[in-house]
């Protein structure tokens, strides 16, 4: 294992985020989706760290990171990516986003361009989470969407069913072990029902097409999706962005499920940019 360095960044008032690093080189920048954590990531700290300078981070509310009742959306999420980047003096970056995590980096890119960036990964998120047109990449109908945030993560029983829902049926598509969906679930949980609430409504709600295609316009990008929904995604990416390669892997969770395949697709863009 790489020897891995953690440390706490403050970027807001009584807010730390937690990062760690391992590895020199390019940098190369994880952010794990909604209310997961660094933890997901460390298949890809031990494999890119032999070549690169990986930064993972706890966005706020998450893992063990502080959890703050204020600053719960994702234009405050990438103002705190800013803050944590120019820290670490972090330069000519591959940023990651999975899934939320998504949302994050295209906010840094709305609030600071790309001076930065050297390319971009997006793991398996629209640019714009809900639509009313049938033919558009979206999250999930809107009445799915509205129970979930309704019913589900209103306390913490209803945001553990859900996740668990979650895990199983979207973000891996092995049967897990016990210890392992119980692992996962209890990474989640480490952010409050009541902040995953505000997380999710701010997630659901953001519109980054127009971030999305000038991404696409401005550095190397690429997107991860699942194959569940990998039809739906490719056309659509194709005409909002048709100069982002896409690439067909897995379930949500890819990146932790199917690592060494994700990790070689991530190695190839990456030497190819």
């Amino acid at each position: 294992m790489p020897l891995v360095n953690g440390s706490y960044i403050e970027v807001d008032s009584g807010v730390e985020l937690f990062v760690q690093e391992a590895g020199s080189g390019e940098p190369i920048v994880f952010i794990p989706g909604f209310t997961f954590t660094t933890e997901v990531f460390e298949k890809q700290v031990e494999f890119f760290s032999k070549t690169n300078r990986v930064i993972v981070v706890d966005p706020r509310s998450h893992g063990r990171s502080t959890m703050s009742i204020h600053g719960n959306d994702y234009v405050t999420h990438g103002t705190d990516l800013k803050s944590v980047l120019d820290v670490l003096d972090v330069k000519n970056a591959t940023l990651v986003g999975w899934s939320f995590g998504c949302l994050t980096v295209w906010e840094y890119l709305k609030q600071n361009g790309f001076d930065q960036v050297k390319s971009l990964i997006f793991v398996d998120m629209p640019p714009k989470s809900l639509s009313v047109s049938k033919e558009d990449w979206v999250e999930g109908p809107l009445d799915d969407i509205a129970a979930i945030y309704n019913v589900y993560l209103r306390n913490s029983s209803g945001q553990r069913e859900f996740i668990t829902n979650y895990i199983t049926q979207v973000m891996v598509q092995r049967d897990l072990e016990e210890e392992e969906l119980t692992w996962l679930v209890e990474q989640s949980l480490k952010t409050p029902s009541y902040i995953a609430g505000n997380l999710f409504a701010s997630g659901m709600f953001s519109d980054y097409r127009e971030e999305a295609k000038k991404a696409s316009q401005t550095v190397p990008t690429l997107n991860v999706v699942a194959e569940h929904w990998a039809e739906t995604a490719i056309k659509y990416i194709n005409q909002l962005t048709p100069e982002a390669k896409v690439e067909v892997l897995g379930g949500h969770m890819m990146f932790w499920e199917h690592s060494e395949k994700f990790n070689e697709v991530v190695k190839c863009f990456m030497n190819e940019n």
